[in-house]
């Protein structure tokens, strides 16, 4: 596939405004979350949506696959779901005498995970190669995977039924991790009068396609990180590793990662450069849902999410810090 053409940071803007804008005509009252996925997407990146069953994980999910033109596949985990259901698996064709291999979901664009900490520990892991490597290797031959490619999984909390913890290799593959959160009492009246009588779901059309997207892909590449920025990004890791409430810090992925997500949250602002505030504001969503904290942080009713506020707010930021956010 010869490579995108790249597009200019405003028409970057103003995809992320169109794309954002659909969503938002099936999910109300979430534009934190809408954009921090559009940034997960431009970024090829990986996105968790956790939250208790009911406010609208899947609906948020299917709305920002539906708004772009192209492949998407949903596979709904469950405790019997086999690694095979979702990479594929090869069948003999008795015609042809040999084995054909039959391509399983994880083969599109968007790939819509629903609930995927029901599935065994041993399904997620077939998740873990596509997501780092864009292939997928079954019995012995490896298939590359097109881009964009993007999963979109969402998870009850560990706490719930049926559930199995996700391990700290998949965790650690998934960008970002976001929360849908109750509406607010406005936004839920609204639900009642427009979603009563119809799923919005079905009146949502494209926004955009996978051509489009691989241009915005290739724009946010493009973004300047200045050395002052890679140096803050590496200071707000190592200081997860030395916080003493956690113990297991940020990797070195998560602070790539945490990069690229800036490079594609300041494009969305219009920006051609990321700046602190970039970093700051999605530093809870890159990053909390990789540490492990200490069982003493646990007993003390401390979050990820209090430490980061800490360790961002005692690290150094460059001199030349301006304000990020939408």
């Amino acid at each position: 596939m010869p490579p995108a053409a790249t597009l200019p940071v405003s028409a970057v803007r103003e995809a992320g405004a169109r794309i954002g804008a659909n969503i938002e005509q099936v999910i109300e009252g979430k534009r934190e979350a809408v954009f921090v996925g559009l940034a997960v997407l431009l970024a090829e990146g990986h996105l968790l949506i956790e939250d208790v069953p009911g406010v609208g994980k899947t609906k948020f999910a299917k709305a920002l696959a539906r708004s772009i033109d192209c492949s998407v596949r949903r596979v709904q985990f469950t405790p019997d779901l086999l690694p095979s259901d979702v990479t594929g698996v090869s069948v003999y064709n008795s015609e042809e005498r040999d084995f054909e291999f039959k391509p399983g979901p994880v083969f599109a664009n968007i790939v819509v995970g629903d609930e995927i900490n029901r599935a065994s520990p041993k399904t997620q892991a077939a998740l873990l190669e596509c997501m780092e490597e864009q292939q997928v290797t079954v019995d012995g031959v490896t298939y590359g995977l097109e881009t964009p490619f993007m999963v979109l999984a969402t998870q009850n909390p560990i706490d719930m039924e049926g559930t199995y913890p996700l391990p700290e290799a998949q965790r650690d593959r998934f960008t970002a991790r976001i929360s849908m959160g109750y509406p607010d009492r406005t936004a839920e009246i609204a639900m009642l009068s427009e979603h009563a009588a119809m799923d919005p779901l079905d009146a949502l059309r494209p926004v955009s396609d996978a051509t489009e997207v691989r241009q915005l892909i290739e724009s946010v590449r493009a973004v300047y990180v200045s050395e002052s920025i890679k140096g803050y990004a590496v200071d707000l890791a190592e200081a997860t590793r030395r916080a003493p409430e956690i113990r297991l810090g940020a990797s070195p992925r998560a602070t790539l990662q945490l990069l690229r997500a800036g490079k594609a949250w300041a494009a969305l602002s219009g920006r051609e450069y990321v700046l602190p505030d970039d970093l700051q504001y999605l530093l809870t969503a890159v990053l909390a849902h990789r540490l492990l904290l200490t069982a003493e942080a646990h007993v003390a009713g401390r979050s990820a999410a209090d430490v980061l506020a800490r360790i961002a707010q005692q690290t150094s930021i460059p001199a030349a810090a301006g304000s990020g956010g939408r």
